[in-house]
């Protein structure tokens, strides 16, 4: 893809931005971190550099923390040339040539998030300090992503962020040590806005229950802005906890609420319970206003679909990736993950072995492990080849641009990962806001200084 295009899209430098993130305490000091020599933090010395994997292995979003961590583990092996390679062959990029990270032997070390933002702080703390991680990555929460790439600005240490879907992560809370492969809440309302007032008419009342988390605050805020743009109204919007799991008291009265679409801002296990109970409750064979009832669920996984099974067909969602999709790096992908565990990859274990790759790239573009060399090597950075077409790592926010999927429910799946089907492309242009965006923290949000550690 050519700079070019890009400009025409606006999508690269508009200027500089000014603001706060997320403070946290200052528990790195350069003398505690960075080696005296590199002058950055855990500066590999040996033949082996180490990688900090930090994945729900257990709590809510364990299964897409299962699959984040088979897509790490397949992502060093074809780093160290081990496998068939994967993306790395029909990466644009062609730095890497399966002799590590800057002729270094990937290590790694993992941790567990729980999908609690202090337990995530506390294993990537540990992986820096007594591992020597050079970079943090993973996660599928959105509030443990803020969080830990909060430490990895403070530590001097790159982080690739894992799923996180919240604006926030490269919005209000964005650093510059952070980085964001996947996709985001906006997105997926301005992707979505279009296929359902197609599919469910632009006369809608719509209800929502929300995960009482910032992922499921701005997935709401940007549902909400979009659909009510097109001409839903919002009936109500009622907050769910995060480790809730019998949804029925929250679904009972949706319908005396006068709405006619169940919109879901959940995800993993919340989505599956969630969507089994409205089942339970009759919400898919009733009517409203005169209007079959209709459920959206807004960011879709393969493996929510497999834990709601027969549930979601029919129901539309945004996802970033999926394993159907006909491109040579998909793929390339599908294939060596399917050939290592036996099953399609999901697109949590897309975006990770992704972010994994970009990094090694950005090192060996930069020739430097230092984390601002590295950063600079992504800011703005051009690439295709790794399943989502053509890709821009923004430089004012250090968010990814590519386009969307709006999937749905398969009506008639043809074996168990056949769960989904693509149903829109959404083009980039279409899914484009400015950086100053008034969902992202507007003109206060800012990425700040680098930070190497020193």
């Amino acid at each position: 893809m050519s700079k070019s295009k890009f400009t025409r899209r606006g999508l690269l430098k508009t200027g500089a931005l000014g603001g706060a993130g997320l403070a946290m305490p200052t528990i790195f000091t350069g003398a505690v971190w960075a080696d005296a020599h590199s002058g950055f933090t855990n500066a590999p010395q040996g033949d082996t550099v180490t990688l900090g994997f930090n994945v729900p292995q257990t709590g809510p979003y364990a299964d897409e923390g299962a699959d984040e961590l088979r897509a790490y583990e397949l992502a060093v092996e074809h780093l160290n040339g081990g496998g068939d390679g994967g993306m790395i062959p029909t990466f644009s990029s062609q730095t890497l040539d399966g002799t590590g990270i800057l002729g270094k032997r990937v290590e790694y070390v993992t941790g567990d998030t729980q999908t609690k933002s202090d337990a995530a702080r506390a294993s990537a703390r540990s992986m820096i300090e007594k591992d020597g991680a050079v970079m943090i990555t993973g996660g599928s929460s959105s509030g443990v992503a803020v969080a830990v790439q909060a430490l990895c600005q403070e530590a001097g240490i790159i982080f690739m962020a894992g799923l996180t879907h919240s604006n926030d992560t490269t919005g209000k809370d964005r650093k510059a040590n952070g980085f964001r492969h996947f996709f985001n809440s906006y997105m997926s309302g301005a992707a979505l806005a279009p296929v359902l007032a197609n599919a469910y008419g632009t006369d809608r009342k719509a209800y929502h229950l929300t995960a009482d988390y910032n992922w499921g605050y701005t997935t709401e805020e940007a549902i909400t802005a979009s659909t009510e743009a097109m001409g839903w109204e919002t009936v109500n919007a009622v907050k769910t906890p995060l480790t809730q799991t019998d949804f029925s008291s929250y679904i009972a009265p949706v319908l005396q609420s006068g709405a006619d679409v169940l919109v879901l801002n959940h995800y993993g296990g919340n989505m599956v319970n969630s969507l089994t109970n409205a089942v339970q409750f009759g919400l898919r064979d009733a009517q409203a206003n005169g209007k079959n009832f209709e459920i959206v669920v807004p960011l879709y996984s393969r493996l929510m679909a497999r834990g709601a099974g027969a549930n979601v067909k029919g129901i539309f969602g945004s996802t970033n990736w999926h394993w159907s999709l006909t491109d040579a790096g998909s793929q390339a992908f599908v294939r060596s993950f399917g050939t290592k565990y036996g099953f399609p990859p999901s697109q949590a274990a897309h975006t990770c072995y992704v972010q994994t790759l970009l990094y090694a790239d950005a090192v060996n573009r930069a020739g430097s492990f230092n984390p601002c060399a590295v950063a600079e090597a992504l800011e703005g950075f051009e690439f295709d080849g790794l399943g989502n077409g053509p890709t821009l790592y923004r430089a004012e926010d250090h968010q990814c641009f590519k386009d969307v999927l709006v999937v749905k429910g398969k009506e008639n799946p043809e074996n168990e990962f056949d769960l989904l089907e693509i149903v829109e492309i959404t083009p980039v242009d279409q899914v484009t806001y400015a950086p100053d965006h008034p969902q992202f923290g507007g003109a206060e949000a800012s990425l700040g200084t680098c930070n190497p550690g020193a």
